[in-house]
Order: C-alpha cells, then structure tokens, then sequence
C-alpha cells in the first residue's frame, strides 16, 4: 500500500470563509501514484469543518444560514467565560463535521457529478491547516 501526507495552510481573509479543495486533492492523489483506495481530508483545528457538496453560490449562503439558525454568533455561549469569543464556530465544526473520506477510482477522485469538497472556516483570519492523507494501491 502506499500513502502520501500533505499539509494545506490557510489564514483566511474573513472570519467565516469557504475554501474548494476538490483540485488540490486530486493533484494529491495524482501525486500519489494510487490507482485504488481513499483520501481523507480533515481540518485540524476545531472551529472548521470539512464537507462535500455543490459548488453552487446560493447553497452556500443555504448553509451558512443553516448554520447560523442552528448555531448563532453573538449569545453568550459559556465557552466564552473563558475568555474566547468562538462557541458558536466550536457548535459548527461539530455540525459540519472535521473530516471526510473520498474514494479514489482509477486514479482519480470518486465523486458524484456535482460533488466538490470543501473546507469550512468558522472562526478564521489565523494560520489553519488541513491534513490530506492518501492512501491505497
């Protein structure tokens, strides 16, 4: 089996930021040299997420709507006793979740047709990073 390991680092202009990552991965996995197997992408930071779906501007503000109905900047969540300013970014990593695993097919990434892969920013304008991991044959 063989693996390949990269770091994506971003510090995002804005607090709440989306980044496209699906051509990054599938240069990674090209990299890689795998024919068969997954690649997880996960952000290591706990006010991001990482998702896949539509690369489509009005679902976007869709999901940040979403989120912010579910999880609203502002109240006074008790993380914020500690001094921090972010629980409401903390509750939307955990919606969007930190990670996802994509096969990869002959080489290449195994999405739908509409499927790109995404990194969410929640609490942004600070160095971030994502870990891409690929593995297979």
């Amino acid at each position: 089996m063989k693996t390949l390991t990269e770091y994506l680092w971003f510090e995002t202009k804005a607090r709440r930021e989306l980044v496209r990552l699906t051509d990054t991965v599938a240069a990674l996995v090209k990299k890689s040299g795998i024919q068969e197997g997954m690649v997880l992408v996960s952000a290591m930071h706990i006010t991001a997420g990482v998702f896949v779906n539509d690369d489509e501007p009005g679902l976007h503000e869709d999901i940040w709507d979403w989120l912010q109905h579910l999880a609203p900047s502002g109240p006074d969540y008790r993380h914020h006793r500690t001094g921090e300013d972010n629980g409401d970014a903390h509750l939307k990593s955990m919606l969007v979740h930190h990670q996802v695993l994509i096969p990869v097919t002959a080489g290449k990434l195994d999405l739908g047709p509409w499927q790109q892969c995404f990194y969410a920013e929640f609490d942004g304008q600070r160095r971030k990073r994502v870990i891409v991991k690929v593995m297979g044959d």
